[in-house]
């Protein structure tokens, strides 16, 4: 299975390395970087699946890279892990674009449940409700609602949720692995006849064309 990507900004290098060493034996990938300028030159040049941010760091704080960030349009979701315990700091920090704030000290294992909810839930940041995919056609992924040509297109629960993880990873390549892991919980069996039913399905909406597959490899979505 594809691991995720996880961002670690945090300045103190012993929690950084307990963090990162915890989350990797659970199965992620954990790239860390220890200050402001560190973290903008990372965003830029990768993606990943969720950014774990510390506030007090040199060059800044965490709260002013996140909204920078998202008015770049990142829509990457995002953890707060900060000593800051006031409620003007958690409303800070959900206003600048956050997903959710652990307070230090606090357990890995807290943390690690917290990581795992958020990508469950594949929701991400858009500065816009509605996403224009084609012309005709949107998608408003807060309630699930894909129009072509004005007229309410019928989707499985699983067909959105692939549809969402596509439009997430636009041209990117994404095996196969990844997107059984993604659209059947653990207690499901993934089923390959059904995802061809779903990539089906969402290329006779979207345009033969608009996912590509890679024999072997996986699907691209375009």
């Amino acid at each position: 299975m594809t691991k995720a990507s996880l961002l670690l900004l945090e300045d103190d290098p012993n929690l950084s390395e307990s963090v990162s060493e915890y989350l990797e034996n659970c199965g992620y990938s954990v790239t860390c970087v220890y200050d402001v300028s560190a973290a903008e030159d990372t965003l830029y040049e990768r993606k990943f699946d969720l950014l774990l941010l510390d506030v007090n760091v040199p060059g800044g704080d965490g709260f002013s890279l996140l909204k920078a960030s998202r008015k770049e349009g990142n829509v990457t979701p995002a953890i707060f892990i900060t000593s800051r315990n006031s409620m003007k700091d958690v409303e800070e920090g959900f206003e600048s674009g956050g997903d959710d704030y652990i307070r230090k000290p606090f357990a890995l294992k807290e943390l690690l449940l917290r990581i795992q909810t958020i990508l469950k839930r594949n929701f991400y940041h858009n500065p816009t409700d509605v996403l224009k995919l084609a012309e005709g056609i949107t998608y408003d992924s807060d309630n699930q609602v894909l129009l072509i040509n004005g007229a309410t297109q019928n989707l499985q629960l699983k067909e959105h949720k692939l549809l969402k993880l596509f439009i997430q990873h636009r041209h990117e390549l994404l095996s196969h692995e990844m997107i059984l892991e993604h659209l059947w919980d653990y207690d499901e069996t993934p089923s390959d006849g059904s995802l061809r039913t779903y990539i089906k399905t969402l290329r006779k909406l979207l345009g033969k064309d608009s996912i590509v597959s890679h024999k072997r490899l996986g699907y691209q979505f375009r």
